[in-house]
């Protein structure tokens, strides 16, 4: 076990030293305030503070962590073995950086509650974020940054022991459109007949027409073949759904018909299913609760996971809500429009209220990004960008989430790399 002596336990220590030590690595630790204790205590150990006590393992302490409320700190990013690092430390320490105070600015979205400007929707960009302006977004450093630590440590105490973990592929599929033609109601589809004859579009008519007769499969129900794939996989699959107020009238469905509700059935028998909050009542908690019931009544089973539609955050008024309705994990994490590790981390973490200073029981997922973030480029490079993340989270043994599209498996020409890194690269590649 690894003691680890501080002067004052707070509760963004707590928090941090739970995630790189725990989380991460799987150490058994424990922290004392009783210096005769530490001093007498004859196995690994370590001391967090200004100075060191004496010869022990000792990391220079930064004041972020003691501190409460916001604070523009001061930031230099400077480089550091193959990544980077923040809040330099002495050169008595054995860190050159304080790698806990560091994460924990990354983990508690510390710089989405100071002034920045925010995008046409409200959100926070990734243009604005530290990462992205110092070149360490593609980068999962407060794991990097954990194993560096237990390098050190381990060159002073080699009987230093912990829990290894392994590496976990989850795919989260947004479901927003199951539908293309299906189950878009008398007057939808009679405009969309309309829009067709008036365009000229006649193949596309001819193909509504095929799919509301029973004579051919709606292009966007790609759920059945999702299913085929995952059941012989270890990749985790979860497919989310929008029961509420779509962004746009297109995306707005009546989710009580039973096409819609024999589709979630469906994935249920199966899968993980997931509840897509509407981008208009993301602070509505009523509303939260009344969709969170909904879908509990067509799956039989309690809501565990969630998101936010166009992945609105709106730091901390959400999460706040999805703890109290007793969500326990939101994809929600990451930029739409860019591949990245927007808290820093490839590892599951707690969602750390900082108006409170409190940890909360929500796990906040760390997805990379999602395919519309790669629109628009050419397969091979696509295929690079997968690729690059993908290693980086194997190489940590952290987890590595990405989220499609139920309509990036229509097998299309276009669609043709999704389908291929979905069901070669996670799904294949995890049996």
């Amino acid at each position: 076990m690894l003691l680890i002596y501080v002067v004052k336990i707070g509760p963004r220590l707590d928090y941090v030293f739970k995630h790189i030590c725990g989380r991460i690595l799987g150490l058994e630790f424990e922290f004392t305030t009783n210096l005769e204790h530490f001093i007498a205590y004859h196995g690994p150990k370590m001391s967090y503070g200004r100075a060191a006590l004496g010869n022990e393992f000792f990391v220079q302490s930064h004041d972020l962590l003691f501190s409460q409320g916001l604070e523009d700190w001061e930031i230099h990013v400077r480089p550091w073995r193959e990544s980077v690092g923040f809040f330099a430390t002495g050169e008595s320490g054995a860190l050159p950086f304080d790698i806990f105070a560091a994460s924990f600015y990354l983990l508690s979205r510390y710089e989405e509650y100071l002034p920045h400007v925010k995008d046409e929707l409200g959100r926070f960009p990734y243009t604005e974020s530290l990462a992205w302006q110092h070149g360490f977004l593609s980068q999962p450093v407060v794991d990097q940054w954990a194993y560096y630590f237990w390098d050190e440590l381990r060159g002073v105490f080699p009987e230093a022991q912990r829990i290894k973990r392994s590496a976990k592929n989850i795919v989260a599929i947004e479901s927003k459109r199951p539908f293309e033609f299906l189950n878009r109601g008398f007057l939808r589809t009679a405009v969309g007949f309309f829009s067709d004859l008036y365009k000229l579009r006649f193949g596309r008519l001819v193909w509504r027409a095929q799919v509301l007769l029973g004579l051919r499969k709606d292009p966007y129900d790609t759920f059945k073949w999702i299913i085929k794939l995952s059941k012989s996989s270890k990749t985790q699959v979860i497919l989310f759904f929008l029961l509420g107020e779509g962004y746009t009238f297109r995306e707005t469905l009546k989710t009580s018909r039973q096409g819609f509700v024999n589709v979630i059935k469906l994935v249920a028998d199966y899968l993980e299913v997931g509840l897509i909050l509407s981008y208009h009542w993301l602070s509505d908690l009523p509303r939260l609760l009344n969709e969170k019931q909904q879908l509990e009544s067509y799956t039989h089973r309690v809501l565990d996971s969630s998101f936010n539609d166009r992945q609105k955050i709106q730091l901390p008024e959400v999460y706040r809500n999805l703890v109290e309705a007793e969500i326990s994990r939101d994809y929600s994490m990451y930029y739409f429009n860019k591949f990245g590790f927007r808290s820093g981390t490839c590892t599951p973490f707690l969602f750390y209220d900082l108006e409170y200073e409190v940890k909360t029981p929500l796990e906040l997922m760390p997805v990379v990004g999602k395919t519309l973030a790669l629109q628009g480029k050419s397969p091979g490079e696509i295929e690079k960008t997968f690729g690059t993340f993908f290693d980086a989270v194997q190489s940590l043994q952290g987890h590595f989430i990405m989220v499609f599209s139920n309509r990036d498996f229509e097998p299309t020409k276009d669609n043709k790399i999704w389908r291929y890194l979905f069901s070669e690269k996670l799904i294949k590649r995890a049996r």
